[in-house]
């Protein structure tokens, strides 16, 4: 059914369908909505057979989902930003316990300096942990990876993190295809867990691994994301069968057949690029895109094939190692090995920066003529830089970095969160 709404009430409908039996919620920009509508599901009875549990930080959410999960339960709940860094040592637990938990990180900036604009520093942060983690572009991919994430999660006993980005997507209203009840029963099948505690046969989970198996345990986890690797496909190709469009899957090129270059991002983002690489196009620029929806198990095969008939891959990610530059970026120079390829790294849109088409026209137009830095920083405002490296080099107590900028950019105060 063709509805228009918010991409976060979108989503919770979507949730709603696939039957959790127990959903764990602490509020947090922009994810709020998202719980706040299941909870108002909940509570009027709409969402029959599951339990909503308020709870007093991000921590006690994944601790909560743990413990439901491991209970036997179908468990959701949702984070973003500073939440989830709040709750990252139960974020590690869920994964190493084999735990088929499913999450939705509304992406936001972390701090400090506190930001609630969207980047995906969060998600990043977690890349190391164990959950899959699903991009999507449109909040109908959106909607669409939640059901695909329980499936994956269940078959797999794996958690998984869909990952949208923040107000972009979360507060967005767009027209999406809400599928009926019917086409998600038959998609996901009732839950049946792969462990579960049960009083009448006892067992524990949870246990101290020394250094005779440790190395076993965690090979166990790689092995379970090269599943989803194979895994991830197929149950795309199922859900088009079933829902009518395509959506999910691995990596998504957009016109890179002939492509010389090839811009490669992840997220709502890649709207915008798919806009510029159609004006460049017709202007006769041989360009093209490819977005990642698969972040971790890392597609690099994937990634691999789509862009070794190219001359120069042009990565743009809302993410920055400090220190070393690109995080994305990383893993797709790892797909590339071998292959004598110009590779770029673009930072964008940290803190929410807008990334505006003519800028990408600029950019891309330099890529085309192998004129970029190996890392560029989008947009970045170098007076205001230069101005507290000269002054940090000057006057010894030169005072906080983000006061500074907020000063040298003519702003006196920032707004509550």
């Amino acid at each position: 059914m063709l509805k228009q709404t918010e991409g976060s009430h979108a989503v919770a409908e979507a949730v709603a369908l696939c039957r959790p039996e127990v959903i764990c919620a602490y509020p947090i920009s922009p994810q709020t909505h998202i719980v706040e509508a299941l909870g108002e599901m909940v509570k009027g009875g709409d969402l029959a057979r599951c339990e909503f549990i308020n709870v007093e930080s991000e921590f006690a959410a994944m601790s909560v989902a743990i413990g439901a999960s491991a209970a036997g339960a179908r468990t959701y709940t949702a984070t973003a930003s500073q939440g989830l860094l709040f709750m990252a040592e139960a974020v590690y637990n869920a994964a190493g316990l084999g735990l088929p938990i499913v999450m939705t990180d509304a992406n936001r900036a972390i701090g400090a300096p506190i930001n609630i604009w969207n980047d995906h520093s969060d998600a990043l942060s977690m890349r190391d942990s164990g959950w899959i983690q699903l991009f999507a572009e449109t909040n109908q991919e959106a909607l669409d990876l939640h059901i695909i994430a329980f499936r994956l999660a269940e078959e797999l006993s794996l958690p998984v993190m869909v990952c949208m980005d923040g107000f972009i997507l979360t507060h967005a209203y767009e027209r999406v295809d809400m599928p009926a009840q019917a086409q998600v029963d038959r998609y996901l099948p009732a839950y049946e867990p792969r462990q579960v505690l049960d009083p009448r046969d006892p067992v524990s989970i949870g246990a101290m691994v020394g250094p005779e198996a440790f190395s076993e345990v965690r090979y166990l986890a790689h092995a379970k994301q090269l599943q989803a690797l194979d895994r991830i496909p197929v149950l795309a190709a199922e859900f088009a069968a079933i829902f009518g469009r395509e959506s999910g899957g691995l990596v998504h090129p957009y016109r890179t057949e002939d492509a010389e270059t090839i811009v490669v991002a992840m997220g709502s983002v890649m709207g915008t690029i798919k806009d510029v690489v159609d004006e460049m196009r017709a202007g006769g620029a041989a360009i093209g895109a490819l977005g990642i929806c698969s972040y971790r198990p890392a597609p690099l095969a994937a990634i691999r094939a789509a862009v070794e008939g190219a001359k120069r891959v042009v990565v743009v990610e809302k993410s920055l190692a400090v220190g070393l530059g690109g995080i994305l970026a990383t893993d797709v120079r790892m797909a590339m090995s071998g292959l004598h390829l110009h590779g770029y790294t673009v930072i964008a849109g940290l803190g929410g920066r807008p990334i505006l088409k003519s800028s990408l026209h600029r950019l891309f137009e330099r890529a085309g003529r192998d004129d970029l830095e190996h890392v560029t920083f989008l947009d970045l405002n170098w007076d205001v830089v230069n101005r507290v490296l000269d002054r940090e080099r000057a006057v010894r107590r030169s005072g906080s970095i983000a006061e500074n900028v907020l000063r040298d950019v003519g702003v006196t105060s920032t707004p509550g969160v």
